[in-house]
């Protein structure tokens, strides 16, 4: 049972900060895709109207 319990305060810590860093970087990717598609959008809708 010792064991187990020094396992979960050794791994624990470094296993949420990961998924915490992952949900934030999913945000960020995100919002990524959605700006260089509107970019996309822009640039189209610029060469359209020459």
């Amino acid at each position: 049972m010792e064991e187990i319990l020094q396992s979960v305060s050794n791994y624990g810590f470094p296993i949420i900060v990961s998924i915490y860093l992952l949900v934030r970087i999913e945000f960020k990717l995100d919002q990524l895709t959605k700006s260089i598609s509107e970019l996309r959008d822009a640039i189209l809708g610029f060469a359209r109207a020459r």
